[in-house]
């Protein structure tokens, strides 16, 4: 399998999503029936004052209506979704560059298109052409665990954890297959929820406005786990990345899980 292979469910090297401004993210839903991930009464319960629960005639789907609120929060994520990364953009640029400060502190990065970005496990010289598959947001997302959890970061980068593989998983271009994962996971291009999975987590959204950023940190060391039990190599990546999807998906509707905190693999994290 080469770098560029793709499989289902994003679980891939480079995952491929077509950014662009002003999504057309209407209300019809092109969700097959597998696609959506039944949720418990329990759940239902729990989560009627926050999403309300409707089914249309003739479809066995629900429907989630959103607050006000919500809506924005969702708007507000949905933004940061559509924005490519820009070689030429100052702001990208300098977000790339605290990237490289944060995994090499010690290490100065000569340009911004190096062989030196190979240690970091893009795949060539230039990062941009990674990001393509999450756009801006996945540089955001490895920055906020570079910054909010620097040990898992480094835990991560450095593959400090149990027994590795000889060949072992890129550690950014896996970042970036994470982001594009999520985004397919939690259906966040559609205008709202249209599934139970998606309506959880625009729950912790609402209450939480780095939940997606955090959900990535949660993911990525789940990630590591999951690679760490299945004695996992570079030809199994696919199978550990839905492996660590649907466990993701169980965790977010168990009963107890009242925001991201409450995740069992939340434990995985740390700072």
């Amino acid at each position: 399998m080469g770098m560029d292979d793709r499989g289902d469910d994003g679980g891939s090297f480079v995952a491929v999503r077509r950014i662009s401004h002003g999504l057309d993210r209407s209300n019809t839903c092109h969700t097959t029936s597998d696609e959506v991930v039944a949720g418990s009464t329990a759940w239902l319960g729990r989560s009627l004052s926050c999403v309300c629960v409707q089914r249309k005639a003739g479809d066995s789907r629900p429907s989630f209506d959103l607050t006000p609120a919500q809506e924005d929060c969702l708007q507000r994520l949905q933004n940061r979704l559509d924005i490519a990364y820009d070689g030429s953009n100052p702001e990208h640029q300098e977000a790339l560059r605290a990237l490289w400060k944060a995994a090499f502190p010690e290490e100065e990065l000569r340009d911004l298109i190096s062989e030196q970005w190979k240690e970091m496990g893009w795949q060539g010289k230039d990062p941009s052409t990674d990001f393509r598959g999450g756009g801006f947001i996945s540089l955001e997302n490895l920055l906020y665990l570079a910054r909010n959890f620097p040990k898992s970061f480094q835990e991560l980068l450095q593959k400090q954890e149990g027994e590795r593989a000889m060949w072992e998983y890129p550690f950014a271009v896996a970042g970036v297959n994470i982001t594009f994962m999520l985004i397919q996971m939690l259906d966040l291009e559609a205008v709202k929820p249209r599934t139970f999975i998606g309506a959880t987590f625009l729950k912790f959204l609402s209450e939480n406005e780095s939940a997606f950023d955090l959900l990535y940190c949660i993911t990525f060391k789940l990630l590591d786990h999951k690679w760490l039990d299945m004695h996992a190599s570079y030809m199994d990546f696919n199978a550990v990345m839905k492996s660590t999807r649907r466990q993701l998906e169980r965790e977010l509707l168990q009963d107890d899980v009242t925001r991201l905190e409450d995740l069992p693999s939340y434990s995985l994290l740390t700072r």
